[in-house]
């Protein structure tokens, strides 16, 4: 099943713990409420092929299910002659005719361009030879596009996102706060604010850096800081 906007969470959430598994399109991140999401009767994948994407495809299904796929598959298109930006390719796709909702986040990657797709689009898309009157090579990367993930213990005074932000991604916290000055860091797919804490099963994405799921306080340690379990996705 396909969900189209607007997004009704809710639903989805009683159909999923009704025993269906069901999938959006494409949405913004910041679209879904994750709150809804906190349900002991199912279990969520949300994916959009980059760790801090933007547009995302949310996926739900019973408890009882292990797992089940994301729905996302990114592929890697090389125009055979150089001159495209971002832009120039996106507008190509959409002349293409590939549906909006069906495309995700696009990124330019040495000389080609990384695309995040679902349902039919991910099917026209590996077939491609041509867009936008030039030849193509296309290649599929996989579910994500992201380097590498390790899960990290780290020690932090406090759970506002700038701190814990900054540990998990090893980068000054004034380097953090400026990305979360600019808009550029969401909390749960929402613009996120300085001040904002992070707590168990929250996921902070920070644009350029990646995406930290914060898995759980290990402990708090003898000086009043906390340790904590983080899941890095780069």
């Amino acid at each position: 099943m396909t969900q189209k906007a607007p997004l009704k969470l809710q639903t989805l959430v009683a159909q999923a713990a009704g025993g269906r598994v069901v999938r959006t399109a494409f949405v913004e991140a910041d679209e879904i409420d994750r709150r809804l999401l906190h349900n002991d009767e199912i279990k969520t994948v949300l994916a959009g092929g980059f760790p801090d994407a933007r547009r995302v495809v949310l996926t739900l299904h019973p408890a009882h299910i292990p797992s089940v796929d994301s729905g996302v598959t990114v592929y890697r298109v090389t125009p055979q002659t150089p001159g495209w930006d971002v832009q120039d390719f996106s507008v190509a796709l959409k002349r293409q005719g590939l549906p909006e909702e069906a495309l995700g986040d696009v990124r330019e990657e040495r000389g080609g361009f990384l695309v995040a797709t679902t349902g039919k689009a991910a099917k026209a898309l590996a077939d491609l030879t041509a867009l936008g009157g030039r030849e193509v090579d296309v290649e599929e990367v996989g579910e994500s596009a992201g380097r590498s993930s390790k899960v990290r213990e780290v020690v932090v005074p406090s759970m506002r996102i700038d701190v814990v932000g900054a540990k998990g991604f090893g980068v000054s916290r004034a380097y953090f706060q400026q990305g979360v000055e600019t808009g550029k860091v969401r909390l749960n797919g929402q613009v996120a604010r300085a001040s904002a804490e992070i707590r168990e099963g929250d996921s902070l994405a920070a644009e350029g850096l990646g995406r930290i799921d914060f898995k759980r306080v290990v402990n708090e340690t003898r000086r009043g800081n906390y340790k904590v379990e983080l899941n890095v996705e780069k």
